[in-house]
């Protein structure tokens, strides 16, 4: 009776051990036996990759050359802008790239 048993799942585990000669890496680059995947895409890169960042280049200048947008009128929230200690540079109160027009300071828009 133990003699079947281990029989039997030695059957069972033999095919499991064996690779499959179709199936042996099918994540890999070469699993479909494709000659011609490089081609593929490099033909993507010039004809969808680079029109596409053609068009996005397009939408921002497009974009860019409409008229100025009005800035949201400050609201002094508590938990924005906190200030526990000065920045290191400037007068310590603006950020390192601080715009005047969109960044508010703890006080509000500078040219109100």
């Amino acid at each position: 009776m133990m003699a079947s048993a281990v029989l039997s799942a030695s059957r069972v585990s033999r095919p499991l051990g064996r690779a499959l000669p179709g199936l042996g890496r099918p994540m890999s680059s070469g699993a479909h036996g494709e000659e011609g995947s490089a081609r593929m895409w490099k033909a993507l890169t010039y004809f969808v990759a680079l029109p596409g960042v053609g068009v996005s280049m397009l939408n921002v200048f497009l974009k860019s050359r409409h008229e100025e947008h009005e800035r949201p009128p400050f609201v002094a929230y508590p938990h924005l802008r906190i200030r526990t200690k000065p920045f290191p540079w400037g007068d310590g109160n603006h950020t390192l790239f601080h715009n005047p027009h969109v960044n508010p300071l703890p006080t509000g828009y500078e040219d109100e």
